[in-house]
């Protein structure tokens, strides 16, 4: 296999790691609760 070919599979799995953990980081942050927003329909009030 050529070395070129090497970095660049090592290089997408570096990438795909990154992209993977911070969609985990994401979740593990929402927070959960009430999301109050105001609006042009009135005040909405969601549970989280």
């Amino acid at each position: 296999m050529p070395r070129n070919t090497l970095y660049l599979l090592l290089g997408a799995l570096v990438v795909a790691t990154a992209v993977l953990g911070y969609a985990l980081y994401q979740e593990r942050e929402k927070k959960d609760g009430l999301e109050i927003s105001i609006g042009q329909r009135g005040i909405s009030v969601e549970k989280k």
